[in-house]
């Protein structure tokens, strides 16, 4: 008998797995449809022996210090800072849009000061801002907007930047200044031994069973279990019930190029040529060194493998439907991007799932109390970790 079912072997369900089994002492069953653990952040060596992240480039970044040395239990870490190029004009320039990004353009040679007054003479006034056209036109206007934005948005969800919510693009800033980093969070790190094998110590407890290759449907009536955590897509738990949530896939095409070096940067956009929206250079992420390189080029397409949720309000209200039957289910906890239909960084991921264990925690305990005389005192979840020596692994 296993405490617990957990559907999916990605951050959200390998860092409840880990809590469950090393804190609680839980016994736990790990199912996956795919053939290795790590979900989307799933990365390996490929036949010449470069690192590769086989779903795309997956940054760490977060500015959670709980979160950070939560999974430095389990990594040591490689310091590293995202930086991004984006062809527009014929040329190479940073994203987000920075004072280097408007000069190049232009071909001025604009302060921080003059810059931020060049940028507001280029706003539209936008009453409210509903959608992501309305969140760009309203900082660096239309100009900008075309040759950044819209094209590069309608590749990656088929569809118009004026008919998506404005969370889309309000995730990229405007810069004054001369900061090319994509992110700016207080830590940025890549694993130093990739992704995988932070999983694989993340698992590595007898409590816990991993099965791959695994359809949940196909042990649940078999496999006795108390709990089920899911972090699938919720629609798909309920039968689509409803109908289905839209989903953005994604097609990535892999080369090994016989050249130490490829891009200009570790990630160069291409928002009005082409129909990938990106290619990415590994080795600029992991900082391995090979006298070969691998890359990446990611198609956006309407089927496949469910990436980004869509956010529009009529999908944000399908959701909320599936989300009244995830409340109502009794010893099903739903957790993660797609259990969620929400656009998780992966650092939002592991935090929702460390909050699923409290809970879980809690509940635990007040069963206990139920029966028992109250015991005092408690500890919080980062107080309870004990750094693992990596020398003894």
């Amino acid at each position: 008998m296993f405490d617990y079912l957990i559907v999916g072997a990605g951050f959200a369900g390998s860092v409840l797995a880990e809590r469950l089994a090393t804190r609680s002492n839980k016994k736990v069953l790990v199912v996956d449809k795919r053939s290795h653990i790590a979900g989307n952040a799933y990365d390996h060596y490929n036949e010449e022996g470069i690192l590769v992240h086989k779903y795309g480039p997956h940054i760490f970044h977060t500015n959670s210090k709980d979160v950070f040395e939560y999974l430095s239990n389990f990594t040591d870490w490689r310091p590293y800072e995202h930086r991004v190029l984006a062809s527009v004009d014929g040329q190479l320039v940073p994203m987000p849009i920075n004072l280097d990004t408007i000069n190049k353009l232009y071909g001025l040679s604009l302060n921080s000061f003059e810059v931020e007054q060049f940028l507001e003479s280029l706003a539209e006034e936008v009453p409210v801002i509903r959608t992501s056209e309305d969140v760009v036109v309203s900082k660096v206007g239309r100009e900008l907007y075309e040759k950044f934005f819209r094209n590069y948005t309608r590749k990656q969800w088929g569809m118009d930047p004026s008919e998506l919510d404005k969370s889309v693009t309000s995730r990229v800033p405007t810069r004054t200044n001369r900061d090319d980093r994509y992110f700016t969070d207080t830590y940025q790190a890549m694993p130093l031994h990739g992704y995988t094998r932070m999983f694989e110590r993340m698992l590595d407890h007898p409590n816990i069973k991993v099965m791959l290759n695994t359809d949940y449907h196909d042990i649940i009536d078999f496999i006795p279990f108390k709990e089920m955590i899911f972090s699938g897509p919720v629609d798909e738990y309920f039968d689509f019930k409803y109908g289905k949530l839209p989903y953005r896939s994604l097609e990535f095409k892999h080369e090994t190029l016989n050249q130490e070096s490829y891009l200009a940067a570790p990630v160069v956009n291409y928002p009005n040529d082409n129909l990938y929206t990106r290619i990415t250079e590994f080795k600029a992420l992991t900082g391995q060194k090979h006298p070969k390189t691998a890359i990446v080029y990611e198609y956006p397409k309407a089927e496949g493998d469910p990436y980004y949720p869509v956010p529009r309000l009529e999908n944000a209200e399908l959701y909320n439907k599936y989300k009244k039957l995830a409340d109502e289910t009794p010893n099903v906890h739903f957790v993660g991007r797609l259990a969620t239909y929400k656009y998780y960084n992966m650092d939002q991921v592991v935090a929702q799932a460390l909050t699923l264990y409290k809970k879980l925690t809690e509940k635990s305990e007040e069963a206990v109390k139920a029966k028992k005389p109250a015991i005092t005192g408690s500890a919080s979840i980062m107080d309870k970790l004990v750094p693992r020596d990596p020398a003894k692994e």
